[in-house]
């Protein structure tokens, strides 16, 4: 399978800030949009990770702000797994608008958690058999 997903839509009127661009919080919202398309994709839906008893969440994520991004601008975010931890994904996401330039670029650290204890567990193997990596960590 292949380990990158990309989805598109258009800047809507609500996500301009006062300087009349994409606020930078809501970039963020973006790139879990992404995230979200990515473990979709890989029938690993919230609903299907609780059924694990294990939920996602992100602990460390490193944003390069590189080319604002405006009202009716169509962006487009990639989301590619680099590595397999112990109990984390690594993940490169990048967002693009329709001219190919480049928006923004960030390495996101997703841990896995047990969902009634709440804390970090172990990627399960039932998730492992989805993900498809260049490099998995040991």
């Amino acid at each position: 399978m292949e380990s990158i997903s990309e989805i598109r839509f258009q800047v809507r009127s609500t996500e301009i800030d006062v300087n009349a661009h994409v606020n930078n919080a809501k970039f963020l919202e973006y790139l879990e949009w992404g995230r979200e398309d990515w473990f979709e994709r890989r029938g690993l839906d919230y609903e299907s990770l609780l059924g694990l008893d294990v939920i996602t969440v992100l602990a460390r994520i490193e944003a390069n702000y590189r080319k604002e991004a405006r009202q009716n601008d169509t962006l487009r975010v990639e989301t590619q797994l680099i590595s397999v931890g112990n109990t984390s994904l690594k993940m490169r996401q990048c967002i693009d608008n329709q001219r190919g330039e480049l928006v923004l670029d960030a390495i996101v650290i997703v841990v896995t958690v047990e969902a009634k204890l709440r804390r970090p567990t172990r990627v399960p193997d039932a998730i492992r058999r989805h993900l498809s990596v260049a490099n998995h960590e040991t």
